[in-house]
């Protein structure tokens, strides 16, 4: 048994049991990955996958619990690289973040600033995507750490820790009606057509859940992922608009008035996760700890330890 066949078999479940694009993310043929599996089968004596002609359509009771142990052997088999990285010099390697656009615009460069003062020596890698992007990366092991507001909270296979709260604000030309109102009311706000995050982005969750639950219909006109796409619409009078607080800088976008409306959306928890099982890096525990002071790291590898997978603190 080669840790190269266990690879290759995580990647064809990944791949959605899709051979020939577990193939080219691997680098290899597809009738090397075939042969690799069917070398692996014949070793351990069952059956991984359910079969119709040449493809793979399933995977069997035995599989099932196979691809579970391959995904523990591969992450020990990178624990062990870890840990020796660590010895050898524990302020030099490659740390991969993935996250959402408005954490890597809005929250992380202070951090990152600090981290690469601090640590000169190792290379920094921030990858962006959709929440859901956000997990896969992580589960699939493509990075070291995932921060995001939706998705992560119940995420397979990974330990999520709340890093800091934030709310929602509407946001409106200066001259705009609603500039004077505090406090600003859901069904006030409804009156007006409304720009704001994708589905799938930033806290969008809440904001649906808020006018579901006042039984009112918004009037959304344009959704966006990027916050400065949703405020250079409000600042040409195409509607209001709602965004995350901390993507509203007073300087850069003084042309734009916030409206608090913390008391109509509630808060947002922002967490960061990590692979349930894997050795963190020391300078990885110095990222979360900076992204958030109460997640030493002594919380995060307790955490991590556990086994568990959604904490509070």
């Amino acid at each position: 048994m080669k840790l190269q066949q266990l690879r290759y078999l995580i990647e064809v479940v990944d791949s959605g049991l899709n051979v020939t694009v577990a193939a080219e993310r691997l680098f290899t043929s597809q009738p090397g990955v075939s042969k690799q599996i069917r070398l692996l089968e014949d070793e351990i004596g069952v059956t991984i996958f359910e079969r119709s002609g040449k493809r793979f359509i399933g995977l069997t009771s035995a599989g099932r619990q196979v691809i579970q142990a391959a995904r523990r052997v591969m992450l020990e088999a990178e624990n062990f690289k870890r840990i020796g990285e660590e010895f050898r010099d524990e302020a030099a390697g490659t740390l991969t973040v993935v996250t959402t656009h408005t954490q890597a615009r809005y929250v992380l460069p202070r951090v990152v600033a600090e981290f690469t003062r601090r640590y000169p020596r190792v290379r920094l890698a921030i990858r962006e995507g959709d929440p859901g992007r956000v997990v896969e990366t992580l589960q699939r092991g493509e990075a070291d750490l995932g921060i995001a507001t939706e998705a992560l909270g119940q995420a397979a296979g990974l330990v999520t820790l709340p890093a800091y709260t934030w709310h929602h604000c509407v946001i409106v030309p200066e001259n705009h009606p609603l500039a004077g109102s505090n406090p600003l009311s859901i069904q006030h706000l409804a009156q007006y057509p409304l720009i704001t995050y994708d589905p799938a982005f930033s806290g969008r969750t809440r904001i649906d859940d808020a006018f579901r639950k006042a039984g009112i219909v918004p009037n959304l006109v344009l959704t966006a992922v990027d916050s400065d796409v949703i405020k250079t619409y409000v600042a040409l009078g195409l509607g209001v608009g709602i965004i995350a607080a901390m993507a509203l800088d007073p300087q850069r976008d003084g042309s734009l008035k916030a409206i608090d409306t913390g008391h109509i959306f509630g808060p947002n928890m922002t967490r960061v996760g990590l692979r349930r099982g894997a050795v963190p890096r020391r300078f990885a525990l110095a990222f979360i700890e900076l992204l958030a002071p109460q997640l030493s790291a002594a919380v995060v590898t307790s955490a991590s330890k556990e086994g568990g997978e959604s904490y509070d603190i």
